[in-house]
């Protein structure tokens, strides 16, 4: 939700004036260690109050986890666009790489995920992503670095990048230095 309202220029309200019920994780794009928030109509809420405590959830002294949740949505904006202008970022660099083996399609990047189409037949997703996670001798030998590289093989042939704000430009440039390094050992 806040990835989008960001992305869009708009506040949140106005992408879900329409919808019954909301939830808002603050661990993850927002960086809280935890929390969430539900918001809805008044019997939703009592009803999910009451299903959290028949299940035994709550927490005392929920102040200091409050207050990341809150340090998050305060530095939200520069936080979520820093993260789409790196994912942009490696998108941008997917493309320049021209590569027979993936390819990127930009206007589809819009906030901090990432879509990277697989072709061919080898390596499939699953395969690109342990590549993108090994580290071996001969990539310290070539790049005289050892980066490993998380990412999600999404379907038959795509792979998801997600970006928050532990990731940092230098991380970014090094996952997309990365993927290069990988396309060109998979087409030798």
């Amino acid at each position: 939700l806040m990835n989008a309202a960001v992305a869009q220029d708009v506040e949140p309200a106005q992408i879900t004036q329409h919808c019954d019920s909301v939830s808002l994780c603050f661990s993850k794009g927002l960086g809280a260690p935890a929390g969430a928030v539900l918001a809805g109509h008044r019997e939703f809420v009592d009803e999910a109050w009451r299903v959290r405590k028949l299940l035994g959830g709550g927490m005392r002294q929920a102040g200091v986890l409050a207050a990341a949740a809150r340090v998050g949505l305060e530095h939200m904006e520069a936080t979520l666009r820093k993260d789409h202008d790196n994912a942009r970022h490696f998108a941008e660099g997917i493309q320049e790489l021209n590569s027979p083996l993936c390819s990127i399609n930009l206007e589809a990047v819009e906030t901090n995920i990432v879509m990277v189409s697989i072709r061919g037949g080898w390596p499939s997703p699953t395969e690109l992503c342990e590549h993108l996670r090994a580290v071996s001798e001969e990539e310290l030998a070539e790049t005289g670095q050892a980066v490993s590289v998380l990412l999600f093989p999404w379907s038959a042939n795509t792979v998801r990048a997600v970006w928050h704000r532990d990731v940092s430009a230098r991380d970014t440039e090094l996952a997309k230095n990365k993927l290069e390094f990988v396309a060109r050992k998979c087409q030798e």
